[in-house]
């Protein structure tokens, strides 16, 4: 119904018009609305009777800001009190350069890949560190396509578990080391991965490598963000940070 409306500027600028985009806005826009369809919630003390309608809701995220603000604070509940094994968790942040986001912007199926090479980075990772080809990683895992003021900023939050579980069940914390070889395997996987699709080719690649080289040492650049460990039990501090891992509806 919005297509007619989204021109080739829009296009252009944001990629091409998505069939869940026109789902979630007429979802909102149906959102509360009692000719939509409603409960009839009724009191059943015989001395009270009272009654009210009560609307159906989209459910969607992030479009629509009531129900996304309710889906944040339940997940953020969820996460640490029902899924996460007690152990110490650390959230990671991946996200690629500039120069790389217009690729994922006309092809969201590389964003099924860009979690793949992250889960693949942290999986060599810890099995490296550990000395565990057995281990298994326990990781929570969501896309984010935008940042600050909307601008289209394809990225990834994880929460992982800090150390791997034996198929026995015993856990192995990861000790104290050096993030950095972490940054250069993602990094040396999502070129790979995006050449592999044909978007771009090894001349690239080099320049790539020597403008990372150069903000590196700068200190300016970061391929990927770690935050800190994340003990059990610290409710305040764990339900702040898994908020953000929201998942977007319209990825």
């Amino acid at each position: 119904m919005h297509k007619p409306l989204y021109d080739g500027d829009c296009e252009k600028q944001y990629g091409f018009f998505r069939p869940v985009v026109d789902e979630v806005v007429e979802d909102y826009l149906r959102c509360g609305d009692l000719h939509e369809g409603f409960a009839r919630v009724r009191c059943t003390n015989p001395d009270c009777r009272h009654e009210y309608l009560l609307s159906f809701s989209c459910k969607g995220r992030w479009f629509c800001p009531s129900c996304h603000s309710k889906k944040t604070i339940q997940f953020g509940e969820d996460v640490p009190n029902n899924i996460l094994y007690p152990v110490p968790h650390r959230q990671f942040v991946f996200s690629i350069p500039k120069m790389l986001r217009i690729y994922f912007k006309y092809d969201r199926k590389l964003l099924t890949k860009l979690c793949h090479c992250a889960n693949e980075s942290l999986q060599m990772f810890f099995h490296t560190v550990l000395g565990l080809d057995d281990g298994i990683l326990g990781m929570i895992m969501v896309i984010h396509t935008f940042g600050d003021y909307a601008r289209f900023h394809p990225h990834l939050h994880a929460i992982v578990a800090d150390g791997l579980f034996r198929p026995s069940g015993t856990f192995y914390c990861l000790p104290k080391t050096d993030l950095k070889e972490l940054e250069e395997i993602f990094r040396s996987k999502v070129l790979a991965m995006i050449k592999a699709e044909g978007r771009i080719n090894d001349g690239l690649i080099e320049k790539l490598m020597a403008w990372h080289q150069i903000r590196m040492s700068e200190g300016r650049r970061q391929r990927s963000e770690v935050g800190k460990r994340m003990r059990p039990g610290a409710r305040s501090s764990m339900h702040s940070d898994f908020r953000p891992l929201t998942s977007d509806l319209c990825s």
